[in-house]
């Protein structure tokens, strides 16, 4: 087991601990937010954006004000959630569609959150650092959203 899966492994048992016992969505999101803004190292924003017909709308997040609104297939939010694939960006400025909230911000994660048929939400996070996010964060990330997806 590689240091980042135990890292990950990890951060899945304190996710599924926050959320432990509390129905509400939205205060679990702001937990999760928080968690990943405490925990994961080159990040300057991590949060959450909610689908509502045709765009994505700001949820619970951890960082700088972010965009409110995004169209669904329009920058990395966006294309997740219209897509329901992660996208994991190096370089944002080479995204087409890009969608600048924070000027810092070079590398980027999204991965969708379904209920099993449809996209609700994604969770998203930047980085200041080209090229921060790779294969195994994917994996990792993937993980811990499949664990908490059902928590929700």
């Amino acid at each position: 087991m590689t240091e980042k899966t135990a890292f990950y492994q990890s951060l899945i048992a304190q996710a599924q601990a926050l959320c432990e016992g509390e129905p509400n969505r939205i205060a679990k999101l702001a937990n999760l937010s928080a968690l990943l803004n405490l925990t994961l190292t080159d990040i300057n924003w991590v949060g959450f954006y909610l689908c509502e017909p045709n765009s994505l709308v700001l949820g619970p997040f951890q960082g700088k004000p972010a965009c409110v609104r995004i169209p669904l297939g329009q920058g990395v939010c966006g294309t997740a959630a219209a897509t329901g694939q992660v996208q994991r960006v190096a370089n944002v400025h080479e995204f087409s569609s890009h969608i600048a909230c924070d000027g810092a911000s070079n590398a980027e994660i999204v991965l969708p959150l379904s209920d099993g048929h449809t996209v609700w939400g994604v969770l998203d996070i930047d980085s200041p650092q080209f090229g921060r996010f790779d294969e195994e964060d994917e994996a990792g990330l993937t993980q811990w959203v499949a664990a908490v997806q059902p928590l929700l």
